[in-house]
């Protein structure tokens, strides 16, 4: 049986797909809580995006859809 990547590393992996799109426009996304046993990660919009009205529209529909794509055993993704 194969070792798994550990959930964090997996999402940082999903997450590098979108950052130069989010760090050409100056902003960032970091994970800020990945529990694996409970399958939750929490993620913080920062730079540009923080206050971005658009940023939840990015999150919801790019960050968010991503990551469940990516790691699958995922269950809760929050903002931070």
């Amino acid at each position: 049986m194969e070792a798994r990547e550990p959930m964090r590393s997996r999402i940082e992996a999903a997450l590098d797909k979108v950052r130069p799109a989010l760090r050409a426009d100056g902003g960032d996304a970091r994970v800020v809580e990945c529990d694996e046993r409970r399958g939750l990660v929490r993620i913080a919009m920062v730079g540009a995006c923080r206050g971005c009205p658009l940023s939840q529209l990015d999150f919801v529909y790019g960050l968010e859809r991503l990551i469940r794509q990516e790691v699958p055993d995922v269950r809760e993704i929050r903002t931070a």
